[in-house]
């Protein structure tokens, strides 16, 4: 089959090959597209990695709205720093480690989930002191120089009391360990660590705002385009993509991608494989039926 598939970044050229099927699965797998604010994240989040260790570890809020691409970001610095086996200890080191802040602030709950991560046994009888002193252990042994804390702004979930408990537990866990932790949520976790000035000033926030129509989401969607198998060119940086991509999304990443990549199945199945404007229009007035 002679294509002319030079609208294609390396890899999709021979994806492009692939029957429709196979090729729609990739539209559908997750990509890295590192746009300009994820690209700063990624950069502060590597500078403060190789950070020398220090009383004061130059702690980070990575914050914005749901489905602007932080997960992402964390799933990248995992990438960058994978799990290696120290053959001497036979043990499995991990540089990063990603928790997730319990649905309602609660020591017991953070500390058990880390150890479950770990891979590590505890009893539901043990002390708190004992779960804390066991986790501080392991992640030094372990050599864990970035800990990812997410869904941090569940700490507005608690009581004040709880919300209190949990913003010590941070100052504890900066303190104690002297690696860097990076508090990942979304807005209202901005608001919940500016209630404590201590905690705020130990982490310094870095917001990855909605998308406007500008250079930098041009330059996004085209790179995200070109990592898409279609046989045929599509219009991404056009005025008229960008518009209906900016309107349809509300600037939101997830929804960005969701929308190319829904308008991308679609072409590739029914053999157009291409897509326009009009395309994210149809996607977006079909989702909005199926909601109803």
């Amino acid at each position: 089959m002679m294509l002319d598939l030079s609208h294609l970044a390396g890899p999709a050229k021979e994806q492009a090959f692939q029957d429709a099927k196979a090729r729609i699965h990739l539209v559908q797998t997750a990509r890295w597209v590192g746009f300009s604010r994820a690209q700063m994240a990624v950069e502060e989040l590597e500078r403060r990695y190789h950070y020398p260790t220090c009383a004061r570890m130059p702690c980070m809020l990575l914050y914005g709205d749901s489905g602007m691409g932080k997960t992402m970001i964390l799933e990248k610095m995992e990438r960058q720093h994978p799990s290696t086996l120290d053959e001497r200890r036979q043990i499995k080191l991990r540089p990063v480690l990603t928790v997730q802040m319990p649905p309602s602030p609660d020591e017991r709950r953070f500390y058990t989930r880390i150890l479950e991560i770990l891979g590590a046994p505890y009893s539901i009888r043990e002390q708190l002191g004992a779960l804390e002193g066991r986790v501080i252990h392991l992640l030094q042994k372990l050599g864990t120089k970035l800990l990812f804390i997410d869904e941090v702004h569940h700490l507005l979930a608690g009581s004040h009391r709880e919300q209190r408990r949990a913003l010590n537990l941070l100052k504890f866990m900066t303190n104690e360990l002297k690696i860097v932790v990076v508090v990942v949520g979304t807005s209202d976790a901005f608001h919940a660590l500016q209630t404590d000035l201590q905690v705020a000033s130990r982490f310094e926030p870095l917001l990855i705002p909605r998308w406007t129509a500008t250079d930098a989401f041009r330059s996004f969607v085209v790179a995200y385009g070109k990592l898409l198998p279609l046989r045929k060119p599509s219009p991404f940086g056009e005025p008229e993509m960008i518009h209906a991509l900016i309107k349809q999304s509300d600037g939101i990443t997830g929804r960005v991608t969701w929308l190319i990549g829904r308008a991308a199945e679609i072409a590739i199945g029914d053999g157009t494989e291409q897509i326009d404007a009009a395309s994210i229009e149809r996607v977006s007035e079909r989702l909005r039926a199926v909601a109803l």
